[in-house]
């Protein structure tokens, strides 16, 4: 029987900034359709994780994404493969909505000077139907909200037309209702053909909702990665240092005190 490989592969990572090594060792496979979360606390290395994997940085140890290794492929090869979508801090250029998605195709053009095609129009339409901003086409980026913008750069993200796509605090800015159909969408973008997702969040209920498996992290190491089925929730009360489980208990009481205030 053929061994099944994983369509993303991150082994023995150590990586960081100006000499100081953030990440220590981190290692974990992702197979076609499955979607892993990143948890951990602020500053436990997570994004720095993505940036390493994506080859925005410079690292020790090995990665393959869809049988490319990283590193040591061009990066508008890899481009096509993976997909990063970033914690969006300043805009400083006036591009349009519609401009900025279409970024998006840059890596499957032929040529610097390639015009657009009629395939590269219709996939940026889909991204911008299917992230709900096709009605902010016209729009200078510069001129919208931080919601707002988080649809238009995930559309751009959906653009590249990538088989893993990268999310780090893909939620940040979004009303709740948003952050529900964001995750939605990518629970169906990823069962589609040799596809991956991973994602960097902060909402650990999310999370738990939304992930096949999860990979725990503290203090740029790897303390544990576990399908979310067996995941051992005493860990995060250990990594977070506190007593979360009884934290969503009493959230829950809350709301079930309210509801039976209104019957």
């Amino acid at each position: 029987m053929e061994e099944i490989k994983p369509i993303l592969s991150v082994k023995e990572i150590y990586c960081g900034y100006q000499n100081i090594e953030i990440i220590h060792g981190v290692s974990f496979d992702v197979f076609q359709n499955q979607k892993v979360c990143i948890l951990g606390p602020n500053g436990c290395g997570k994004t720095t994780l993505l940036r390493a994997v994506t080859d925005m940085i410079p690292f020790t140890g090995e990665v393959t994404a869809c049988g490319l290794t990283i590193g040591k492929t061009p990066r508008i090869q890899v481009a096509k493969t993976i997909s990063l979508m970033s914690q969006i801090n300043s805009i400083y250029f006036p591009y349009s909505v519609y401009e900025t998605v279409m970024m998006g195709r840059y890596s499957h053009k032929r040529g610097i000077f390639s015009s657009q095609n009629s395939e590269d129009k219709k996939i940026v339409e889909e991204s911008l139907k299917q992230t709900g901003a096709w009605e902010l086409k016209n729009r200078l980026i510069t001129e919208l909200s931080g919601g707002q913008l988080q649809r238009v750069m995930l559309a751009r993200v959906l653009a590249q037309s990538p088989n893993i796509i990268l999310l780090d605090e893909p939620t940040n800015h979004l009303d709740l209702k948003y952050q529900i159909e964001l995750m939605e969408y990518l629970n169906e973008w990823v069962k589609k053909g040799t596809r991956c997702v991973v994602s960097v969040l902060h909402d650990i209920n999310m999370a738990l909702a939304f992930a096949d498996k999860i990979l725990l992290m503290q203090e740029g190491k790897r303390v544990i990665y576990e399908s979310v089925n067996e995941f051992p929730l005493y860990k995060l009360n250990e990594v977070y240092g506190m007593d979360i489980g009884n934290y969503m208990k009493t959230s829950l009481k809350r709301w079930n005190n309210l509801e039976n205030k209104m019957e």
